[in-house]
């Protein structure tokens, strides 16, 4: 059940009805018509700007299209009053009954309330973390892997076919440069001493893996040339980094559908096929760039390279597609991945990059554009750094890794459902501050304990009712006599509850799930403070001397623990029903 949803509908069938009566004129644009929470609460329960955007392509005044849709929409039973405000906004105030219904919808729907059909099975593909398989994760990957995984949730939450998906970075030369260390880890392992050459990966996490090597090839390798062993080195160490990348992403609860490899697109034409397809479109080209804005480089020099025309896509300059060896750039790899996306019958991309990678949006977005012919749409959304904070002092320490803090040192200290939830506190391109000490406070400033707390009072509330002997299965809840819910702090808490399934479809919309991490506060906010205030005012206390008066104000609480529940599973988070 979405309210604004059904009010809409009511405000553009009126406005349909206005143009078939000849008050309007024909054929009238309506997309643009919204519904939504007034700015001011105290104007009423949903605001329309139906008269200001209609105004100017009907050729009519504004208000003079306000009062005559105020009639018609006043005429609905379930709007209570029309208000018109300053020049033709329209202010709806609901009947009481409808706040009723609401809560009934929530709990006969149960966690699916606000689930929504806007994607419509839309097939999209998330492509997040795909860290370098050359180290432990870091604690920048820790937020794009929540976020993606958040977003995904969100998705299928919305209706899309969603597939989550991790490109593994193996086929540059930073896996060779892996492959020589744990060569090293496996001399070593043999008692043997090394040196470390600069640029190679000293981090003890390496050790087990040259001991494991070890223990599969023994000393065959030890006085053999790097022609003999880089190579099945090389996919030995990228398969046990990447076995302990998938235990790292199952500690934070993450869970890919598919793993693709860079390594598979070299020698199997797939890359040759890519740029070939836009070669036919005459988007291929050898020709020479022009030198980069500011203080040149010593070592540039204008060549002739091979060009993939991306500024044809919307880019602000032609990109190399072949190095002056003949090789690859990293971008062409890139660009036959997702040519193999959209072949896969994508109908949505999105990647999710560090913010180190923003020069590669335009880029990537031009590739995508021309190989599906403007048809699938790729949104790149690029995760901000993290700052980590504890005793008031930056914290940098590892105990895995020697030069940085590992995704598994985070949740180790701190859990995954906090370290989930903290890292959806800010928007994904703002820097994040996260603070060990705060972020296990539990006061209302800690936005992890604060709706954990909400619904553990309500699952309180819950175990105290059954105790007295009160039914309150949903079933029960759902036929209680909540009409009598009239508060105007009661009516508050089911007006949150009714913008649930339209922040849903906002969130999904925009592909941001930290709308749904700054709703549940609100929500929380809301439920605490009723709380609060039944100690000053008994007839707002859950639990009444009354059984069925007891059933009424519990299906608020209930309905409300309905959303936190939904809410927190999008952000893979698991409700706590007791604090300890």
């Amino acid at each position: 059940m979405n309210l604004f949803s059904d009010i809409r509908t009511l405000v553009v069938s009126e406005i349909e009805a206005m143009m078939a009566a000849g008050d309007l004129p024909a054929g009238l644009d309506l997309a643009a018509v919204a519904v939504e929470p007034p700015r001011d609460a105290s104007h009423g329960d949903m605001a329309t700007n139906a008269a200001m955007v209609l105004a100017k392509p009907a050729g009519l005044p504004p208000r003079a299209i306000a009062e005559k849709l105020a009639a018609r929409l006043g005429a609905d039973s379930r709007i209570a009053a029309v208000d018109i405000a300053g020049p033709g906004f329209l202010n709806m105030a609901l009947v009481p009954s409808v706040w009723a219904g609401l809560l009934v919808a929530a709990l006969k729907s149960g966690d699916d309330f606000g689930r929504a059909t806007l994607g419509q099975g839309i097939k999209v593909n998330v492509e997040f973390v795909s860290a370098n398989p050359t180290g432990p994760m870091h604690v920048g990957h820790v937020r794009g892997a929540v976020f993606g995984d958040a977003l995904a949730r969100l998705l299928a939450f919305a209706g899309y076919n969603v597939t989550r998906e991790y490109y593994i970075n193996d086929g540059g030369a930073q896996v060779d440069v892996l492959a020589r260390s744990v060569y090293n880890r496996y001399l070593e392992a043999h008692d043997l001493t090394v040196d470390w050459p600069e640029g190679s990966y000293p981090g003890d996490y390496l050790i087990e893996v040259g001991e494991d090597l070890k223990a599969k090839v023994g000393d065959i390798w030890l006085d053999e040339p790097e022609s003999v062993w880089l190579e099945e080195v090389r996919n030995f160490a990228t398969d046990k980094m990447m076995e302990q990348i998938r235990g790292d992403l199952a500690l934070l609860g993450v869970q890919m559908d598919v793993y693709s490899s860079e390594k598979a697109l070299y020698g199997t034409g797939q890359i040759e096929a890519a740029i070939n397809t836009l070669r036919e479109m005459g988007l291929i080209y050898e020709g020479t760039l022009e030198p980069p804005k500011g203080k040149l480089p010593d070592d540039w020099e204008a060549r002739e390279q091979t060009l993939f025309r991306s500024t044809a896509h919307g880019d602000d300059v032609d990109r190399p597609v072949k190095k002056s060896d003949g090789g690859w750039t990293y971008f062409a790899p890139d660009i036959a991945y997702h040519y193999n996306k959209v072949q896969r019958g994508f109908d949505q991309l999105i990647d999710i990059f560090g913010a180190d990678h923003g020069g590669y949006v335009k880029r990537m977005k031009a590739a995508v554009s021309a190989l599906s012919g403007g048809r699938v749409p790729l949104d790149i959304k690029l995760i901000q750094l993290v700052k980590l904070w504890k005793n008031g002092e930056p914290f940098k320490m590892s105990k895995r890794a020697g030069t940085f803090v590992t995704l598994r040192d985070v949740v180790e200290q701190v859990g995954p459902d906090v370290t989930r939830f903290v890292m959806l506190t800010r928007k994904n391109d703002a820097a994040l501050d996260f603070d060990f000490d705060k972020v296990m406070e539990q006061s209302k400033d800690n936005p992890v304990f604060y709706v954990q707390y909400a619904n553990a009072r309500i699952n309180s509330v819950l175990r105290k009712a059954r105790e007295m002997g009160v039914a309150v299965d949903d079933a029960t809840l759902a036929a209680a006599d909540v009409a009598q819910l009239t508060h105007p702090a009661e009516i508050a808490m089911a007006k949150k509850i009714a913008e649930w399934p339209r922040l849903v479809e906002i969130a999904a919309r925009g592909n941001e799930p930290h709308r749904v991490a700054f709703y549940l506060y609100e929500l929380a906010s809301d439920l605490n403070g009723l709380w609060s205030k039944a100690k000053e005012d008994t007839s707002l206390r859950f639990i009444q001397d009354d059984p069925a008066t007891t059933q009424a104000k519990i299906a608020l609480a209930r309905a409300t623990g309905v959303v936190i529940s939904a809410g927190l599973a999008i952000l893979g988070v698991t409700p706590v029903e007791e604090m300890r």
